[in-house]
């Protein structure tokens, strides 16, 4: 149901959060290597078939100047999802996040943070969530799961205020 591509090797520690959390929302995926630079052949046609392979998001994520997102966009209709990733040969990101932002207009690409595939991986599932009430019910958990996990955090922070607190009283 999401492909999720990226221009190297070096690219699968950060891109697997985004398997992950698709794992995490029970919603299927490809997870493959597509270089816009050394295999371009092999990035025409994973996105010109990517539809017809039942593909209904891409997330690609990609490094230095970061040209798989916008170019795989250009050949598909399906959506595509950015990934900007901080290379060892990039500018602090910045070249990869602006290489996948600044895309012209009439070829759109999402765009999250720097290294930020869990967030693609979400976003891919509320794009789909959006028209399967079940993957919409596992977002709608997950979230649930993140406040619980915020407002448990609270309560650790203020008994541990607390203590500390309570000790500094009996100086």
């Amino acid at each position: 149901m999401v492909g999720i591509i990226m221009g190297s090797d070096s690219d699968l520690p950060v891109m697997k959060q985004a398997a992950e959390i698709l794992d995490e929302l029970g919603i299927d995926y490809e997870l493959t290597i597509v270089s816009a630079h050394r295999t371009p052949e092999r990035m025409f046609q994973y996105a010109k078939s990517a539809k017809d392979r039942g593909l209904k998001v891409i997330i690609a994520g990609a490094g230095g100047a970061a040209h798989l997102p916008g170019m795989v966009a250009s050949l598909t209709s399906v959506p595509v999802i950015g990934v900007p990733i901080k290379s060892s040969n990039s500018i602090d990101g910045w070249d990869s996040i602006l290489s996948i932002l600044q895309m012209p207009n009439g070829i759109p690409v999402a765009t999250v943070a720097l290294n930020a595939a869990k967030n693609a991986g979400i976003l891919a599932g509320k794009m789909i969530g959006s028209f399967d009430e079940e993957i919409s019910n596992r977002l709608i958990e997950y979230q649930q799961n993140l406040t619980k996990s915020v407002e448990e955090k609270i309560e650790k922070v203020k008994w541990e205020f607390k203590n500390e607190f309570d000790r500094h009283q009996e100086d």
